[in-house]
């Protein structure tokens, strides 16, 4: 267990690093859109509605306005990395299906006692999620399912992120979903180092990996 939870927080890097250049396309055919993937629009009012939900949790979690304005500060970037994540999300699901992976909820149940365990309990890891990826608790479940997924299809390919055959299955994914990035956020050229989604895979370190073995 140990070792899948490891594997699980370092994914990010992988998944970054697996996405072929996405191009800030964004014409008009496509008003209204953050982004475009797969044919379905990620449109820019849910991605507001997405920041919106983090800014709330911010401002829940904290006991003055000081203290909300450096966390604000603290993810001045929220809008583009939420909208790389939503895209990375669907990227990955598209490869883990593509693999024949599914997730159950008892294994994303599983990963959340594991992880609560090392965060002191639910609130200790609700916190660490919102303070160090920007997940809101309402999102953690949704977030933790994607580490498990990406982690079943390493299994799957007989691999680990750091190997070409699963940077291959996220790559081919991206191709299939033809994506469409808003140039209002930016493009996305991760040979620049221009992917910075906050998500536990990117963020985790070597250090904080080996605390969980």
């Amino acid at each position: 267990m140990h070792r899948r939870r490891r594997t699980a927080l370092v994914l990010s890097a992988a998944i970054v690093a697996a996405a072929p250049v996405l191009t800030a396309c964004g014409n008009d055919a496509h008003p209204g859109a953050a982004a475009v993937v797969g044919g379905h629009r990620i449109t820019v009012a849910q991605l507001q509605s997405r920041v919106d939900e983090v800014r709330r949790a911010q401002r829940a979690a904290v006991a003055d306005e000081t203290q909300y304005q450096q966390a604000v500060a603290g993810t001045g970037t929220l809008t583009r990395d939420t909208l790389h994540q939503m895209v990375l999300d669907r990227v990955l699901d598209r490869a883990a299906r593509n693999a024949g992976v599914t997730v159950t909820a008892r294994e994303v149940q599983a990963m959340r006692a594991g992880l609560e365990q090392q965060a002191g309990g639910p609130e200790g890891l609700r916190r660490a999620w919102l303070q160090q990826y920007g997940v809101p608790p309402q999102r953690l479940d949704d977030n933790l399912r994607l580490q498990v997924e990406a982690q079943k299809l390493a299994a799957k390919l007989h691999t680990d992120p750091s190997q070409p055959a699963f940077w291959k299955a996220l790559s081919t994914a991206s191709g299939e979903l033809h994506i469409d990035l808003n140039p209002r956020y930016g493009a996305w050229d991760v040979q620049k180092g221009d992917a910075e989604a906050k998500t536990p895979w990117l963020r985790e370190t070597s250090a904080g990996a080996q605390r969980t073995a």
